[in-house]
């Protein structure tokens, strides 16, 4: 089992295997939202805290409170967002220096 979805299901409490193609159908859709979102392509191991968000995006997703996520979770999506562009600067910062 793939180590986000083992993440996801415990995190949910969920103990049986007949929700795995849907759980794994909100991953790959939090992936999305996310990646959509900073227009940067994560990893998504376990101990960086973008997962975090992406786990508790498929909660929300999970338990149809989709639409309160944003809401809820606007200061980390923006720390995000912020740090991806922060990223992305020093990498252009980089490369026009001669």
């Amino acid at each position: 089992m793939p180590e986000l979805l083992k993440e996801l299901k415990g995190r949910l409490r969920i103990t049986w295997d007949d929700e795995d193609a849907e759980l794994e159908r909100i991953i790959n859709r939090a992936k999305s939202y996310l990646e959509k979102l900073t227009s940067k392509a994560f990893s998504f191991e376990l101990d960086q805290w973008e997962t975090e968000l992406l786990l508790e995006r498929c909660r929300y997703v999970y338990n149809n409170a989709a639409d309160e996520f944003e809401k809820n979770f606007a200061d980390e999506l923006k720390r995000l967002i912020l740090h991806v562009a922060l990223e992305k600067r020093a990498v252009d910062g980089e490369q026009e220096d001669p």
